[in-house]
């Protein structure tokens, strides 16, 4: 016969195999951290804290979002690669610390592409190109011929040196045929103050962050970047419909480490579509005129790739170095 202790043994191991939530119970205590590589209080911060909410409910398990801020978001990128890939630690990242920094850092200390393993991508959003008063064109051909018979006052502004707006400005300048000059900015809103104020000529940043001064009348969008129009500007065409074969979005995704089960990968994916579909989320995330999309982990590895590849050319157009 069983001893009373072998006997007890027995009955725990056949009730935990009855219930399928037992195994993860233990797991589930531990709670999961999305590390956002940015500061707080902005449109990615806000995302990230939205779907930690779903995911909580979902997964019944406690998220938590941290900020782990420094180095144009690479310290964060970097904590996720050194974490345990046990679906424990995530990333929330914008698109240029995993599709494009690479092409930037020479000495970058984590490879996109073998230290993450993608999730889901979340929304997409898009860029634009503007004039302010300064300029008369009223469209993309109309600029060009303005810069080409005015040189000395072809500058445009982005909100820094080393972005996607940059890049995307020096490339388009070049297939333009353009001495297209770069003023640099510390964010969007002194580079739209000095457009709309006439000291610069264009300026190159989110869709977004044009919305309102455009519908205002203050500047006019000329162009947009997406394959097709956006949605929240839907009578400007897009660079490829003007002749120019530019399709630049950005984008936010969630990873983890490398490693991670494909299981694991898998009941993240799930959790995190299922809150990009949430009516609430949705409605929020086109309030900050990011497109909600919700990819499987294979859709987001392939978006990464054909994105490196469109930046690349971007990246060696604007002649950026970054100083470390």
């Amino acid at each position: 016969m069983l001893s009373r202790r072998a006997a007890v043994l027995a009955i725990a191991a056949v009730l935990a195999a009855a219930l399928p939530g037992a195994a993860h119970a233990q797991i589930g205590e531990q709670p999961i951290r999305i590390i956002f590589p940015f500061t707080a209080g902005g449109t990615g911060d806000a995302l990230a804290r939205m779907i930690a909410e779903k995911m909580r409910v979902e997964l019944n398990r406690p998220v938590i979002v941290e900020n782990r801020t420094g180095a144009g978001g690479r310290i964060g990128v970097q904590a996720v690669k050194n974490a345990a890939p046990d679906g424990s630690t995530l990333l929330m990242v914008p698109i240029a610390p995993v599709a494009v920094y690479q092409l930037v850092y020479k000495n970058l200390e984590y490879d996109p592409f073998t230290d993450l393993a993608p999730i889901a991508q979340l929304g997409t959003f898009d860029f634009g190109i503007a004039v302010g008063p300064k300029v008369p064109a009223k469209s993309v051909p109309e600029l060009v011929a303005w810069a080409k018979a005015n040189p000395n006052e072809a500058n445009y502004g982005t909100p820094a040196a080393g972005t996607l707006p940059h890049f995307l400005a020096a490339l388009f300048g070049q297939r333009a045929g353009i001495d297209f000059r770069h003023v640099t900015y510390k964010g969007s809103a002194g580079a739209l103050t000095d457009l709309i104020g006439g000291q610069i000529a264009v300026v190159v940043t989110t869709t977004a962050d044009l919305l309102e001064n455009h519908k205002g009348g203050k500047l006019r969008v000329l162009a947009t970047s997406d394959a097709q129009r956006s949605k929240f500007l839907p009578d400007i065409p897009t660079f490829r419909e003007v002749g120019y074969d530019l399709h630049a979005s950005g984008w936010y995704a969630m990873y983890a480490p490398a490693r991670t089960p494909p299981d694991v990968i898998a009941r993240l994916n799930a959790a995190i579509v299922k809150a990009i579909q949430a009516p609430d989320v949705r409605e929020r995330m086109l309030q900050f005129a990011i497109e909600p999309t919700g990819t499987s982990a294979a859709e987001l590895g392939a978006i990464m790739k054909r994105d490196a590849a469109f930046w690349e050319p971007a990246v060696k157009a604007s002649g950026f170095t970054p100083d470390k």
